[in-house]
């Protein structure tokens, strides 16, 4: 079964910077797609970034040129290096990968607080 586990959150000041991971049971080379999505209290989950096999990139308006997405397929790791954080980045953060339409998984979360 895939898993996926992310890392890498926590606590930053705003202008602050993260790098989240989300480390893959098995080869991610399978995946059509992955990427990062993110649920803040009271909100629906929202995209903030896709990476496809070929390794483009698309990215929500909100963290457009203070994200990016990238993925390691020799550690099987997909990551996501945020930078210049706003208060409004505040949320779970949770990564997914996909193949075709019917394989969808999710990884469990982790949290991120943009605050002073």
């Amino acid at each position: 079964q895939v898993q996926l586990v992310e890392s890498g959150g926590g606590l930053v000041q705003p202008g602050g910077s993260l790098r989240l991971s989300c480390a893959v049971s098995g080869s991610i080379l399978r995946f059509n797609t992955m990427g990062w999505y993110r649920q803040a209290p009271g909100k629906q989950r929202e995209l903030v970034a896709i990476i496809n096999s070929r390794g483009d990139t698309n990215y929500a308006d909100p963290v457009k040129g203070r994200a990016t997405i990238s993925r390691d397929n020799a550690k099987n790791t997909m990551y996501v290096q945020m930078n210049s954080l706003k208060p409004e980045d505040t949320a779970v953060y949770y990564c997914n990968a996909r193949v075709g339409v019917f394989e969808n998984y999710w990884g469990q979360g982790t949290q991120v607080t943009v605050s002073s």
